[in-house]
């Protein structure tokens, strides 16, 4: 059984140390153990101190591309390396690397392929109340497009099995977590979680400039998940809106109608042109909606491919690799 462990880096080579050093170099049930940085564009000395503590593989970025691009690549390289399972850590040393062992163990076990851990987010000194509120929000909203009940969607100390590795297709460039908590949940993949404490803080957040920044993004994100995967959810929702405020004019003249002798104001056929456009934009939200869905079937046909290909290709490799030297 074979673990890799990922660490996306930019420009760490002051906290590299304290997170390599804090790795088990033994774990119960794994056999081999494998270190990969993925160098995300850094000018400073990461890969130097990396290599000198020891670190063998590398996914090195010309420039910077972000966390979603480095983990999509750290996983492709740690499948081509034969990993078993996954692991991914913060190069600023925010998780506990000691829980590593922990946080792999319902896969160990059979119980999960993919294990989220739960930094208790209420209870970190140096997230601001704004911050704890944001963050069980998108929690909430993740939640609601998974159809799941995690109580830390966001956060970034994972652990993948290669089944869930090889069904997980990263798309956007923001919120990873999100993404792959959706995915791998409306790919019926089992869902565990662990409770840690964060190390305290290194280093302000590289990922966003403000906490607006990080709501404006998420939103995003989690509108993209929705209408990737629950695109009736998204189009016949706004449809619904839309048509039941466009037959309040109808209604309102249909009451007049019957109530008063001439209802024909000018007034009332500006309302009933207002309402007829809101029946056409209904319409329209409905039709996208069905389009979306052929999209989101077309879509899911072509990951389909993709697995088997991935499956295919590394399995054979793995296979490949455990097969004896004559």
């Amino acid at each position: 059984m074979k673990l890799v462990i990922m660490i996306p880096c930019l420009n760490e080579e002051a906290t590299l140390p304290l997170v390599l050093s804090t790795i088990p170099k033994a774990i119960d049930g794994i056999d081999e153990l494998d270190v990969l940085i993925i160098d995300d564009g850094s000018t400073d000395k990461t890969v130097e101190v990396a290599k000198s503590l020891g670190v063998t593989e590398f996914v090195h970025h010309p420039g910077n591309r972000g966390i979603a691009h480095s983990l999509r690549d750290g996983i492709q390289r740690a499948l081509e390396l034969g990993a078993d399972i996954l692991v991914l850590t913060d190069g600023d040393n925010q998780y506990p690397q000691e829980r590593i062992p922990d946080l792999i163990r319902p896969i160990l076990e059979g119980e999960a392929d993919t294990v989220i851990a739960d930094r208790q987010v209420q209870t970190i000194e140096h997230f601001s109340p704004t911050k704890k509120v944001l963050q069980k929000l998108g929690t909430g909203v993740m939640n609601l497009a998974a159809g799941t009940n995690l109580p830390d969607g966001t956060s970034g100390f994972r652990a993948y099995s290669k089944e869930a590795a090889i069904k997980l297709n990263l798309i956007g460039r923001f919120n990873f977590a999100a993404e792959t908590t959706i995915q791998a949940a409306n790919k019926r993949l089992a869902l565990a979680t662990i409770t840690i404490e964060t190390n305290p803080k290194t280093r302000e957040s590289r990922l966003f400039k403000s906490s607006w920044e990080h709501v404006r993004k998420s939103m995003v994100a989690m509108l993209n998940a929705f209408t990737m995967y629950k695109p009736y959810t998204v189009f016949l929702s706004i449809g619904g809106l839309f048509f039941v405020v466009g037959l309040i004019p109808f209604i309102h003249y249909l009451y007049l109608v019957l109530t008063v002798k001439n209802p024909n104001g000018a007034h009332h056929l500006q309302s009933l042109v207002i309402g007829a456009v809101l029946l056409n934009a209904s319409f329209v939200s409905v039709t996208l909606g069905i389009v979306a869905n052929l999209i989101r079937v077309n879509r899911s046909l072509l990951e389909d491919t993709l697995e088997v290909i991935k499956r295919q290709q590394f399995m054979t490799e793995s296979a490949d690799q455990r097969q004896p030297m004559l």
